[in-house]
């Protein structure tokens, strides 16, 4: 069996039992500041991360732990979150310490979050561990920032069902390959993540920008960034929404152009046909499928809301 054969088939295997969230946006509250994690459900993005890792000092672990577990209980059931509010998606410390398994005890049970976010994975097998110890409920968005788990992401992106996305930790990717986290030191990095992700069928989402009263950097970096493939971004603060939402949700410049396309394939009976001086074939009219359908999703959210 190839490498193509083995990537393809690790893909079905991955098999995507957990349907995608859609995150636009994921915004990160501080675990040990409960009195944030209303105020973020209501900000807008499409999902809320509550942060136990790095955004916590140690002294503070245990609270922000047993903080995360009390906003989770106090959750409505019976509805998938998601539809009329934002995911709930718990950053968990790295599974092979001590922090990371009482993590895993304590919030791993039957009443879960949307998804886990899991850092410093480094390899499948160890997302699997991870998998094991939060009871294999829910999803599991992998943060790729180490120079092992870069390396090992095509396998840590095929390594579960549970598997959701994949996520770029550009800042301690960086320190780890002594770069700069600047763009074009980290462009390898990212394309690789995004490669990884489309082998399995997954979305990529990428690191925050810290400047988050600088919005024309941020849209900047979004614009690159979804041209690269990424399905979103992770954002530090409610301002920064607008912007990620408004970068990727396509334009209604974009919709009606994508609209003309399928029409013009249509009427070819998926043969190629010209449209306004370009060329229409297979997959010009799957990018615009894809317009589509993520249009579709974004006005299932509020737009750019």
């Amino acid at each position: 069996m190839n490498d193509g054969t083995r990537a393809t088939e690790g893909g079905r295997a991955a098999g995507r039992s957990h349907a995608r969230l859609g995150c636009r946006s994921i915004l990160f509250v501080p675990g040990y500041r409960p009195d944030r994690f209303g105020k973020a459900m209501a900000a807008g993005a499409d999902a809320v991360c509550i942060d136990l890792e790095d955004a916590v000092p140690p002294q503070r672990k245990t609270m922000a732990r047993e903080a995360a577990a009390r906003f989770l209980a106090e959750q409505p059931t019976g509805k998938p979150r998601g539809e009329t509010g934002p995911h709930l998606i718990i950053r968990i410390n790295d599974p092979d310490t001590d922090l990371g398994r009482a993590d895993a005890e304590t919030l791993g049970g039957t009443r879960q979050p949307d998804a886990f976010m899991i850092p410093k994975v480094r390899t499948a097998a160890g997302l699997r561990r991870a998998a094991r110890l939060l009871g294999d409920g829910a999803p599991l968005f992998a943060l790729i920032e180490t120079a092992l788990g870069l390396e090992n992401a095509v396998d840590i992106g095929q390594a579960s069902p549970a598997v959701a996305g994949l996520v770029f930790g550009g800042f301690d990717l960086a320190i780890e390959l002594r770069a700069d986290p600047s763009w074009e030191p980290l462009l390898y990095a990212r394309s690789r993540v995004v490669h990884a992700a489309a082998l399995s069928g997954l979305d990529a989402i990428d690191m925050p920008s810290l400047g988050f009263r600088e919005m024309s950097g941020l849209r900047e970096e979004a614009g690159r960034v979804r041209c690269l493939g990424f399905a979103g971004k992770m954002a530090i603060h409610p301002a920064q929404l607008p912007v990620i939402h408004e970068v990727f949700t396509p334009s209604e410049l974009e919709v009606e152009r994508a609209r003309r396309i399928l029409d013009a394939d249509r009427e070819a009976g998926g043969g190629a046909v010209a449209l306004e001086g370009c060329m229409v074939d297979r997959p010009v009219a799957e990018v615009a499928r894809r317009v589509l359908a993520r249009a579709r999703a974004a006005a299932a959210r509020g737009a750019g809301k």
